[in-house]
């Protein structure tokens, strides 16, 4: 099956680690490209292009402020992610050896 593209798909979003850190940073209020770039020390041009796949996916969003375009986070994004995480939370409180005997496709490690 081939990999659905980065700007179509939450999980492929969200795989990039930088993007991840943006999405933590704005979980905290609305910030400027240029703010979130500093606090991030990451390129202005790098971290536009972080917060347009965000955009593309929509787990940011974006208002006018003047000159200033302010992100914030649009945690409703987050939605497929936690349906598809809510699956294994039976598992969470097992034994790691109990919960790799009763997760269909887990692999013990012995």
């Amino acid at each position: 099956m081939a990999r659905a593209t980065t700007t179509s798909d939450v999980f492929n979003a969200v795989a990039e680690y930088r993007r991840r850190r943006i999405l933590n940073v704005l979980a905290a209020g609305e910030r400027s490209v240029n703010e979130l770039s500093r606090s991030l020390r990451v390129r202005q041009a790098q971290t536009s292009k972080h917060l347009s796949v965000l955009r593309a996916v929509g787990l940011v969003r974006v208002r006018v402020d003047g000159k200033r375009r302010l992100y914030r986070l649009h945690a409703r994004g987050l939605e497929p992610m936690h349906h598809w995480v809510t699956l294994f939370e039976r598992y969470w409180n097992m034994a790691p050896d109990d919960a790799a005997e009763r997760v269909p496709g887990a692999r013990t490690s012995g």
